[in-house]
């Protein structure tokens, strides 16, 4: 087979319920009953649920519940993996648990638990992927009374719209996985706000209200199939107690399994406690970006705290050169180290140089005390200023560190609209020994 998706998943079952069965019961039944019992049931009711088997592009054959001849009629393959969304299987074919893998979206993530539960015994289902897991009423619950990592042998979770409204959040916040996946912190997405809803008024009309409620929520789908479709491109997700953490950079570390691949593709290691792994994503797909933790201590040389923004320029070994505003909050003190996190939307090789600006700053106080050091009338000089010496910096992906020293070390004082270079740089053995955390 060629098709990527193919490779890995050779048959789908897929569920849509056009509507509820009148008077049907949702208790367990055993899948195989005798004919008078067929013929009871589906006399009382009518089922309105349509079951369709694929293989490959095909379109799809029907199989009916309660007739397990249609799964041969459909040409059910046990030898091969089965990935299905929400629905069970027929014991009578001899078909290992392990090789079944439920997705369920939103309620549908709860649905797939409970059956993962239900069956239950030695032998679990494989897999459950759960898709922006539902938060009303299932968030307080009980492990029994929600999807949690006892449903299957490996449980994995994408959380995409926990945003809370009226104390509610649509998607469940807590842990309910062997490894819990937040993108972009798993509040809301990229492209899925408010302030998005003009750009969905063009794309969707009188829909657009809707569309950009349930954007962030269906994210997780989007998610979940980006990672079937670009198989060079997955994302890799880094064990954080919480996206603040996570956006200093804190997190990129892959020892000891603290990271993982976001979606079909994940290392499949089932752990005693459940694990956040955190990430950023773009807001279309391919979802995948680059994470960059710099770390930079400026040394003030100023009588007061300041608070500039700068611009840095990054070349990489495919000489793609990325723009990235920076600004530091809470005022650059004297020998204050920051640590950011950047991410890119594009592989630009190993980092090779840096270009540095200070963008804006008190230009006016910087240019008074430029004359008054030219013309010094006071009693005591006010020369001001920040030093940069040196920016390091892990690469996510890579797991590389690397360290950038200012390629003029005659003049490392930082002046407004002024670029200065960084390139790449060694360092003594007792501050190599220093990692970045």
């Amino acid at each position: 087979m060629d098709s990527p998706m193919c490779v890995s998943v050779f048959f789908i079952l897929c569920v849509w319920i056009q509507s509820s069965a009148l008077g049907q019961s949702l208790g367990p039944e055993p899948f195989l009953r005798s004919s008078q019992d067929v013929e009871t049931k589906e006399t009382l009711q009518e089922m309105k649920s349509r079951f369709l088997l694929f293989e490959e592009a095909d379109k799809g054959c029907q199989i009916r519940p309660y007739h397990p001849n249609t799964l041969q009629e459909c040409g059910f393959n046990a030898s091969r993996p089965l990935v299905m969304i929400i629905h069970g299987w027929s014991e009578s074919v001899q078909f290992s648990r392990s090789n079944v893998h439920l997705i369920g979206y939103s309620l549908g993530a709860h649905v797939s638990g409970f059956a993962g539960s239900y069956i239950g015994g030695t032998h679990k289902i494989g897999r459950i992927t759960g898709l922006d897991a539902a938060g009303p009423l299932f968030e307080g619950a009980p492990p029994s009374d929600r999807l949690s990592p006892d449903d299957a042998s490996f449980v994995d979770a994408i959380h995409t719209f926990t945003q809370e409204h009226m104390g509610l959040s649509v998607g469940i916040k807590r842990p309910v996985a062997h490894y819990d996946f937040y993108p972009n912190g798993g509040s809301s997405q990229p492209g899925c706000h408010f302030l998005e809803l003009y750009k969905h008024f063009a794309k969707h009309g009188l829909n657009a209200i809707t569309q950009t409620i349930k954007c962030a929520h269906e994210r997780s789908v989007h998610l979940f199939i980006d990672s079937l479709l670009h198989g060079s491109l997955q994302s890799t997700a880094y064990l954080c107690s919480d996206m603040g953490s996570f956006s200093q950079g804190l997190c990129l570390s892959c020892q000891k399994g603290r990271c993982n691949t976001l979606g079909y593709h994940v290392r499949q290691k089932p752990q005693s406690k459940s694990r956040s792994l955190y990430l950023v994503t773009r807001a279309q797909s391919p979802f995948k970006v680059y994470h960059y933790q710099f770390k930079i201590q400026f040394i003030n040389q100023m009588e007061k705290p300041v608070e500039p923004t700068f611009t840095m320029w990054l070349l990489g070994a495919k000489e793609e050169m990325q723009k990235i505003p920076i600004t530091l909050g809470g005022g650059i003190t004297s020998n204050k180290t920051y640590s950011f996190l950047i991410t890119l939307d594009v592989d630009i090789g190993e980092l090779i140089m840096i270009k540095f600006k200070q963008e804006n700053s008190a230009i006016w106080a910087n240019v008074w005390n430029t004359v008054q050091t030219i013309i010094p009338w006071g009693t005591e000089p006010h020369y001001s200023g920040l030093l940069l010496k040196t920016i390091k910096v892990k690469a996510g992906e890579t797991q590389q560190r690397m360290t950038f020293c200012s390629e003029n070390t005659q003049d490392l004082l930082l002046h407004p609209a002024q670029e200065k270079i960084f390139v790449r740089c060694e360092v003594s053995s007792k501050k190599r020994k220093q990692k970045i955390r």
